[in-house]
């Protein structure tokens, strides 16, 4: 990565960027970017940068379309196109929750619409506030951004990148078609028995998509998330069955769900709650320093800026930040019908939104917008909320408490778009400050990108909801005519727990003593130095989600080490200079190839929703009947194995693959004995 710290064009260059072309084609890929992400977000509950899937794309309509592509062109491009699914990330966490509270039967697009735009907006322009802070004073790394300019400079010098994802992108559409829409094989596999007076389950969701997943956040994270899917199905589950007796179900399975869904994923919910407010104190140094900096005006010398330089008016973006609380307000008034309440609640949020997105851009740029705390940033959001709503609307103004629950899930929302979108923005610019983009441009094109998103989020819930249902509980609530049990509803995990939070804060159903026993056990994990917000996702998701994450997360570290024992000839434990550089080489094609499989599978299952609210049932159309067990396993493992083909492209030459893995895996074994006996000591 040479020549990261001056602009790839320099400033008094002026290159083409943002066109008539580049508007369209952001627009298109932002709408897709923004489907593919809310399908994912609500399917596994959690959602995958596309920065750089949208880079390389739009490389490749660009230079196919066109001949005089700049790279300027391209940067603003992706600009676009990840803010609409970043802005999607925040918006499923919340808005679905009123489905789940049964406040709404179905999504209303206008209040979508609205919620989406005012987040999205007010993150967006308290983001461009602090660019020059951040980003040129700070210089913080934003690791996403620079992989991101990587890729564009790749693109513009030739390389084979662009190739990969696309052979990626293809793959896992056609999966998605095979499973999703043909039904050629199962989308999960999985069986109970009985063994002494209770159950052992075993299963796997068969998608690429989730694969991928585990491949980008890597073994550690990977292990996390599936420790807390075998601590909830493999050992709470079956010891609350051998303790209060096991439902009268239909299927030994069917039996794990119920007391998972009744009774275990509130373990969930207490765990992710004490694990956001936790991970917001551990950054309570990273958070004070970002925000004592945001409130320092930088010194703006005498001097004509660079082009390079060039931001939208200050004056104009707080004028705009004026303007939005104030359309804030009478959102709040026209939806709650009281002045107090809409007043209070805009107040809160005027404070609460720039603070966190503040938070969530300096955090983005230490440790990348992937390992930014969205969900516990929503949480702790959610809990201010409901103490301003209780003091506001019930001990002062009275209200019902379907009210109070609509409004405190109306102002989260709105805080939690805000913070979402503003992790993407700074990785953006942070993308177009190493390319040397035009600033105040490319604030133009996020600002087109997250209406595209705004405008595409509200239909696209609405799509999922009637195809699928968007979660178990509001799917029981009102179930489709054809899938009556809501084996095909989305699990959308974060709006399920917020819905059971706002619930049980104004005297719902919440199980109290779960939520505590997660609230507990996430201080064992804390105690214990664990990444408890990893752990808490996986209990309160199926072990079965778990399953092909750690796979993913485990091939990734075969295929890393296997490059360090390439290079070095031995498994060192602080691998040589070249060795990094190699394990980089493969990580960066891997993640390449799993954003294209992740957006390839997402997007496909968006298209198979179109046709299911068309009741095109493909199955029937074309005969076709769904493989066993055995065969629905071979089929994946199939895809599994053209992955780690394709990745293994990166790897030195020399060697085998499985060699290398054996070598890996006894050296696993060692490096767990030694640490043993070195405890036991």
């Amino acid at each position: 990565m040479s020549g990261l710290n001056e602009p790839y064009i320099p400033a008094h260059e002026t290159p083409l960027e943002l066109t008539l072309r580049v508007v369209l084609v952001g627009i298109v890929l932002g709408v897709l970017m923004t489907a593919a992400n809310a399908y994912l977000g609500l399917y596994a509950g959690m959602t995958v940068s596309a920065s750089i899937p949208a880079a390389v794309m739009s490389m490749i309509i660009l230079r196919t379309m066109f001949k005089d592509v700049s790279i300027l062109e391209n940067n603003a491009v992706q600009t676009m196109a990840s803010a609409g699914e970043s802005l999607a990330a925040g918006v499923i966490f919340t808005v679905p929750a009123l489905l789940v509270m049964n406040i709404w039967t179905s999504i209303q697009w206008m209040e979508t619409l609205v919620i989406a735009t005012l987040g999205g907006l007010l993150g967006t322009m308290f983001t461009i506030a602090l660019r020059r802070l951040f980003i040129v004073e700070e210089a913080l790394p934003y690791p996403e951004g620079v992989a991101c300019r990587e890729v564009l400079v790749a693109g513009e010098e030739g390389g084979d990148g662009a190739l990969a994802i696309l052979y990626a992108l293809s793959i896992g559409g056609i999966y998605g078609l095979m499973v999703k829409g043909f039904e050629v094989t199962h989308h999960t596999v999985e069986g109970a028995v009985s063994f002494m007076s209770t159950r052992l389950y075993a299963g796997m969701d068969l998608s690429v998509a989730l694969l991928s997943v585990g491949y980008i956040v890597g073994i550690r994270i990977a292990s996390f998330i599936f420790f807390g899917g075998v601590l909830g199905f493999g050992l709470l589950v079956p010891m609350y069955g051998l303790i209060y007796g096991w439902p009268d179900t239909t299927s030994l399975v069917k039996g794990f769900y119920v007391i998972w869904e009744t009774q275990v994923r509130y373990v969930g919910v207490g765990a992710m709650v004490v694990g956001g407010i936790y991970t917001l104190w551990s950054m309570r140094k990273t958070i004070i320093t970002g925000l004592s900096k945001a409130f320092v005006k930088s010194e703006e010398g005498a001097t004509e800026l660079l082009r390079t330089e060039q931001d939208l008016p200050m004056n104009r973006v707080f004028m705009v930040c004026g303007a939005l609380v104030v359309l804030t307000f009478f959102f709040y008034w026209w939806a709650t019908e009281s002045f107090i309440l809409a007043m209070a609640g805009a107040l809160f949020l005027a404070f609460v939104a720039f603070f966190f997105a503040a938070v969530a851009g300096y955090i983005a740029g230490v440790v990348g917008s992937s390992n930014s705390p969205v969900s516990g940033m929503t949480i702790a959001t959610l809990l201010f909320t409901v103490g301003l709503v209780y003091i506001v609307g019930d001990v002062f103004l009275g209200m019902a408490k379907q009210d109070l629950m609509y409004a405190t899930l109306l102002i989260a929302a709105i805080v939690a778009s805000s913070a979402a979108i503003a992790g993407d923005v700074m990785q953006d610019l942070k993308t177009g400050h190493m390319l040397g983009a035009t600033p105040k441009r490319q604030q133009v094109a996020e600002i087109i990108g997250v209406l595209t998103g705004a405008v595409v989020i509200g239909p696209v819930l609405s799509l999922l909801h009637n195809a699928f249902r968007i979660s178990q509980t509001a799917c029981q609530l009102n179930p489709l005519p054809d899938d009556p049990d809501c084996t095909n509803a989305l699990f959308a995990p974060q709006a399920e727990l917020i819905g059971a939070i706002v619930q049980g804060a104004f005297g719902g159903d919440l199980n109290i003593q779960m939520v505590l026993l997660g609230a507990a056990l996430a201080v064992a994990l804390i105690r214990l130095q664990m990444p408890v917000m990893s752990v808490a996702i996986g209990i309160y998701l199926p072990l079965g989600l778990s399953v092909p994450i750690m796979t993913g997360g485990i091939i990734s570290h075969i295929l890393l080490r296997s490059a360090h024992l390439r290079v070095d000839g031995v498994l060192r434990e602080h691998p040589s200079e070249q060795a990094i550089e190699a394990a980089k080489e493969v990580e960066s094609r891997g993640v390449l190839i799993g954003a294209g499989f992740i957006a390839g599978e997402s997007i496909m299952g968006v298209l198979i929703a179109v046709l299911i609210v068309a009741k095109k049932d493909l199955p029937e159309i074309f005969g076709i009947t769904t493989m066993n067990n055995p065969m629905s396993l071979l089929f994946f493992a199939w895809f599994i194995g053209v992955f780690i083909w394709l990745a293994t492209r990166a790897l030195p030459k020399g060697g085998s693959l499985a060699g290398d893995t054996v070598m890996i895996v006894a050296d696993g074994f060692r490096r767990m004995i030694d640490s043993l006996a070195l405890k036991k000591r």
